[in-house]
């Protein structure tokens, strides 16, 4: 999931100047899960917003902001209350602001900062595990991304700097290369370290990226 958090009330101030009505859009998906962009996420801000003298038109919560024919259509079923107001506010990730700002002329505003794609540790707490690299190595990693948990990326580890399993650059989290090492241990086999691993190819991530499943 996309991992955000509401971007600080003054810069949002910033970015709403001069937009005295403003329509308010959650999404029920990752913004929810983060507690930034959710039902009471939006009840909040329409309260703040009241209480620094703006006026809201409406509000809805997408399932899906970053679905775009859905947020079209959501769009469309408010159309009257958008068009009252000066600015649509997206308590969404960047791909749902998206969505909304190619379905409408109304100005669009971000209100949220997309952080990274997470996993789930509990409620809550959210760890980076995978960069969305477009070369996965995951089968020879027993499953540990070190392109995204090694702190330096080292797709030959670990580096000299490796010190009791911890890494380096924050002795309290475990150095990536060390987990590999005892994982594949486990599951005796050699995986990674049977060969020496190329600069990655960072052009199999094409900008901006598209996909259709066949």
């Amino acid at each position: 999931m996309i991992i955000s958090e509401q971007k600080n009330r003054d810069e949002l101030l910033q970015a709403l100047e001069g937009k005295k009505k403003i329509f308010l859009v959650g999404c029920a998906a990752c913004a929810t899960a983060c507690k930034a962009g959710g039902e009471e996420e939006v009840f909040r801000m329409q309260e703040w917003l009241a209480a620094v003298e703006h006026e809201v038109t409406g509000s809805m919560i997408i399932d899906e902001a970053c679905h775009m024919l859905r947020a079209a259509r959501d769009l469309r079923e408010h159309q009257l209350q958008v068009e009252q107001a000066d600015a649509v506010l997206v308590l969404a990730c960047g791909a749902g602001v998206q969505s909304l700002s190619a379905s409408t002329d109304t100005r669009v505003i971000g209100g949220l900062n997309s952080l990274f794609l997470g996993n789930i540790r509990r409620f809550g707490h959210y760890e980076e595990k995978c960069s969305l690299c477009g070369d996965c190595i995951l089968n020879e990693t027993a499953g540990i991304c070190p392109v995204t948990t090694c702190a330096k990326g080292l797709l030959n580890g670990p580096c000299g700097g490796m010190e009791e399993g911890k890494c380096e650059a924050d002795r309290e989290i475990d150095c990536a290369w060390h987990l590999i090492y005892e994982r594949l241990k486990r599951q005796q086999r050699p995986g990674v370290f049977a060969r020496i691993v190329p600069a990655k190819n960072w052009g199999k991530v094409k900008k901006p990226g598209r996909h259709k499943i066949k």
